[in-house]
C-alpha cells in the first residue's frame, strides 16, 4: 500500500482522486484549508494552507505520492491571490516534497495556459500563450514543472480540458439548470468547431497513473470522442426531453457585453470563459494514451448527460447540495447574476 498526499483534497478534481485511490486501498492523506461535511473513513484529512510549509512537510513525511490539485479558479475571481496560491503553492509543495523524498508529484495545470491558439488540434509543440489572469498564474504554476522535469525530477503536469462529472456545478450548475427548465442555451457565435471537455474519472485516472507508473511528462488529457458545442448540447437537451432551444449571439458585441457586466459584478462568467469558448478547443491526446497506456471512457455526449443526471437528482434537495457543497467553487451553487433576467426572458 503506497501513501498519496491529495492537495486540494477536499475540492472538486481531489475529492474524486482519493476516493479513486480509496477504492484502490491506498492510504490517502487530504490537505485542503477546510473539511467537507462528509468525509470517508478510509481517508486523513488535515486542514493546512498549501503555502505553509512547516506543516506540509510533517503531512508529507513518510508519503510516496503527491497530487497536487490546490488552485484558485476562474469563478474565484481572486487577482493577485491567483498567483499567491496557484504559483507559491506549486512551489512550496515542490520545494517540501524534494526534502522529503516523495517519489513523484502530479500537478493538476490547465489548458487556460494555451491561452487561445489559432491551430487545431493542442500539442505538445503549441507554444503556452495565456490571455487573461487565471491563465498567466497557471502558467507560471505550469513552468515550475517544466524546470524540474529538466532537472531529471519526477514530475508531471496534466492539462485538463474542460472538466465535468458528477458534484460539479459552478457554471455548469448554470447550463444545467436552464436546460431544466426549457430556457433557451445562448452560444458566443455559431458553436459549430470541436469543443473537447474531459470526464473527472478520465482525469482524475491520469494522475493517479503518472504517479504509480512513474512516468513524468506534460500530459494533455481530454476525451476521445467529441463534436461541436452546438451539436452536443444539442443532444444534451434532447436527451432531457427539453424544449431549450441553442441561440447564437454576435461574437464581439456579446464579449464585450459580457466584459463590463463582470467589471461590474453583475455575471458570474470570469475572462477564460468568454475569451475562449467562441472557437475550437481540443488536445490531440496521443501522447498521454502512449505514455501510460490510459485512454478515456467517457465521449462528450456521455460526460454531460452523466453530470445532467446528478444534477436533476439532486436538485429536489437544495439544501443537501449546498451543504455538501461548502468550501469548493466547483461544488458550489453560482450566483447567477442578471444571467437570471437572461434566462427569465428566454
Amino acid at each position: 500500500m503506497n501513501t498519496h498526499v491529495v492537495t486540494g483534497g477536499a475540492g472538486f478534481v481531489g475529492s474524486n482522486i482519493s476516493r479513486m485511490l480509496a477504492e484502490r486501498g491506498e492510504h490517502v492523506k487530504v490537505v485542503d484549508i477546510w473539511k467537507p461535511q462528509k468525509t470517508n473513513p478510509n481517508i486523513e484529512y488535515h486542514i493546512c494552507d498549501i503555502n505553509d510549509a512547516v506543516k506540509l512537510r510533517e503531512i508529507f513525511r513518510r508519503a510516496d505520492f503527491v497530487h497536487h490539485n490546490v488552485a484558485l479558479v476562474p469563478l474565484t475571481k481572486a487577482g493577485k491571490d491567483f498567483d499567491k496560491v496557484n504559483v507559491g503553492g506549486t512551489k512550496t509543495v515542490l520545494e517540501v516534497a524534494e526534502q522529503e523524498d516523495i517519489k513523484f508529484v502530479s500537478h493538476m495545470s490547465s489548458s487556460a495556459i494555451f491561452g487561445s491558439p489559432n491551430e487545431m488540434p493542442i500539442t505538445h509543440e503549441t507554444p503556452l500563450s495565456p490571455i487573461e489572469i487565471y491563465g498567466r498564474s497557471k502558467y507560471n504554476a505550469d513552468l515550475l514543472i517544466q524546470e524540474e522535469l529538466k532537472k531529471g525530477r519526477n514530475v508531471a503536469s496534466i492539462r485538463p480540458r474542460t472538466i465535468v462529472g458528477t458534484e460539479r456545478l459552478g457554471i455548469f450548475e448554470i447550463l444545467f439548470d436552464w436546460i431544466k427548465d426549457d430556457a433557451n442555451i445562448y452560444l458566443i457565435g455559431k458553436g459549430t468547431y470541436p469543443f473537447q471537455f474531459v470526464h473527472i474519472d478520465d482525469l482524475c485516472e491520469v494522475s493517479i497513473q503518472a504517479c504509480l507508473q512513474s512516468k513524468p511528462g506534460l500530459y494533455n488529457v481530454g476525451a476521445n470522442d467529441f463534436g461541436s458545442l452546438r451539436d452536443d448540447l444539442g443532444a444534451l437537451i434532447n436527451y432531457a426531453n427539453s424544449s431549450s432551444k441553442i441561440k447564437s449571439l454576435p461574437i464581439n458585441l456579446t464579449i464585450n457585453t459580457l466584459k463590463t457586466l463582470d467589471f461590474l459584478k453583475l455575471s458570474p462568467l470570469a475572462p477564460w470563459h468568454y475569451l475562449t469558448y467562441h472557437k475550437p478547443f481540443y488536445f490531440d491526446i496521443k501522447h498521454v494514451e502512449d505514455a501510460l497506456g490510459w485512454s478515456p471512457k467517457y465521449s462528450n455526449q456521455e460526460i454531460l448527460k452523466i453530470a445532467y443526471d446528478w444534477f436533476v437528482n439532486k436538485h429536489h434537495n437544495q439544501t443537501s447540495m449546498q451543504q455538501e457543497s461548502i468550501g469548493s467553487i466547483h461544488k458550489k451553487s453560482v450566483k447567477q447574476g442578471i444571467l437570471r433576467l437572461l434566462k427569465a426572458i428566454s
